[in-house]
């Protein structure tokens, strides 16, 4: 891990080069043994191994970079009926442990909520998630407030 000095930046991943996507996916193999070595995972999604090592301590998931497995999420939301509900039961489904909720009063047929979520028990990674809850119908907005210690 890096270093006390080091600083970090939160870059989007179709910013990315192809060797630091490549390096993140061949890690994942890994982690998951779905490889046996560096070799073969690094050939599985077509990395060189000196790419791999170069990058391989310095880029990580936004997910492992969470340390205290705290997140917090602000959806702008359509009023409907149940919408609050459905939400709720997605976010609780994917393993997250809901702390806080926060919702606006509806104005013109729009809500704003806040949640705040433990994350150490999530059953898929952030990112699915996220890409989950913006794929709902009545969800109009889907943003990461913050992650780590409140």
């Amino acid at each position: 891990m890096p270093g006390e000095n080091e600083k970090f930046y939160l870059v989007r991943e179709d910013f990315l080069p192809d060797g630091m996507k490549k390096t993140i996916e061949a890690k994942k193999l890994l982690e998951r043994k779905k490889v046996d070595s560096i070799h073969e995972a690094t050939k599985t999604v077509g990395l060189s191994r000196s790419v791999f090592y170069k990058y391989r301590d310095a880029v990580f998931p936004f997910q492992h970079m969470v340390k205290e497995q705290m997140l917090t999420l602000f959806f702008h939301l359509e009023d409907q009926t149940g919408a609050l509900s459905h939400l709720l039961s997605m976010v609780a489904s994917a393993g997250c442990n809901i702390l806080t909720i926060h919702q606006t009063i509806p104005i013109q047929g729009k809500a704003n909520v806040t949640l705040s979520l433990n994350t150490s028990g999530m059953t898929k990674e952030i990112d699915d998630l996220i890409h989950q809850l913006k794929q709902v119908s009545y969800v109009n907005q889907v943003e990461i407030l913050s992650s780590g210690v409140s």
